[in-house]
C-alpha cells in the first residue's frame, strides 16, 4: 500500500523536491522482492519511465533541475527490474531498451548528465543480463554494440590518431569517479551484448569490432581515481 501511495503521488504533477523524496523512498522499498509483487504493473512502470524521460523521443534534456528526478527514477527501475521477473517481461513489452538507447543519445555533448548516463547504462546491463530477447534486440535491432561503444568512448574521452589507434597521453590525469563508473557500466553491457558474437559476417561488423578493440586497448592504459576503481575498470 505504501508503494502504491507513493506511485499515486508520482503520477500527479508534483514539485521536483517531492518527486525526488518519493523516488528515494520507493528505491529503498524496491529492494524487497515481496513489496514489489503488487506494484509491478504496466501502469507503474510507465510512471517511472515518464519521470526518467524515457517516454519523450524528441524532447532534449534541457532542464537541469529535473536531472535528480531522472536519476532517481532510473535507480528505481534498476531495482525493480533486478528483483522482478514480471518487470523484466514488461520491459520488453514497453520497449524499454530502445528508450534507454534514445536517452543515451540525448546525453551526448550535454553537461551534468554523468549520473543519468551511468544509471541508463546500468539498466541496459541488467536488461541484457536478465532477458535474452532484449539482449538480441539490442544487438540486432538497436545497434547496441555501436551505441554502447560510443558511450564507452565518450566516458574515456578517447582521442584518435588513426582510424583504429587512440592517442596515448601518459601525462593524462586519472578518470573521475563518475567517468570510471560510466565506463564500467558500458563495459558490462557490451560484454552481454557481444557474448554470442563469435562470427563477424559483414564489413560494418568488422569495423565496429576493430573500433571497439582499439577503445578497449585504450581502456587498459587508463587509470581511475583509485587503485580499486582502476582494477574494476580493467
Amino acid at each position: 500500500k505504501l508503494c502504491e501511495g507513493i506511485l499515486n503521488i508520482l503520477e500527479k504533477d508534483t514539485k521536483t523536491s517531492c518527486q525526488v523524496a518519493c523516488l528515494e523512498a520507493l528505491r529503498i522499498l524496491s529492494r524487497d522482492k515481496k513489496v514489489l509483487v503488487p506494484v509491478t504493473t504496466k501502469r507503474n512502470m510507465q510512471i517511472l519511465m515518464r519521470l526518467a524521460k524515457l517516454d519523450t523521443v524528441e524532447d532534449p534534456l534541457e532542464r537541469v533541475s529535473e536531472f535528480p528526478v531522472i536519476v532517481e527514477a532510473l535507480k528505481c527501475l534498476c531495482n525493480i527490474i533486478f528483483n522482478s521477473a514480471v518487470a523484466q517481461k514488461l520491459s520488453l513489452e514497453l520497449n524499454l531498451a530502445a528508450m534507454l538507447c534514445n536517452l543515451l543519445e540525448k546525453c551526448k555533448d550535454q553537461q551534468f548528465v554523468d549520473d543519468i548516463k551511468c544509471f541508463d547504462l546500468r539498466l541496459l546491463f541488467l536488461l541484457s543480463l536478465l532477458h535474452t530477447d532484449i539482449r538480441s534486440q539490442l544487438r540486432q535491432e538497436l545497434q547496441g554494440v555501436q551505441v554502447l561503444t560510443q558511450a564507452l568512448e565518450s566516458s574515456l574521452s578517447v582521442r584518435w590518431t588513426e582510424e583504429y589507434k587512440a592517442a596515448e597521453d601518459r601525462d593524462r590525469p586519472p578518470l573521475s569517479l563518475q567517468e570510471t563508473d560510466c565506463a564500467i557500466e558500458a563495459l558490462k553491457a557490451l560484454f552481454n551484448v557481444t557474448l554470442d558474437s563469435w562470427n563477424v559476417h559483414s564489413k560494418t561488423e568488422s569495423h565496429q569490432f576493430r573500433y571497439m578493440a582499439a577503445i578497449l586497448r585504450h581502456c587498459l592504459l587508463t587509470t581511475g581515481p583509485t587503485e580499486d576503481k582502476t582494477e574494476e575498470l580493467h
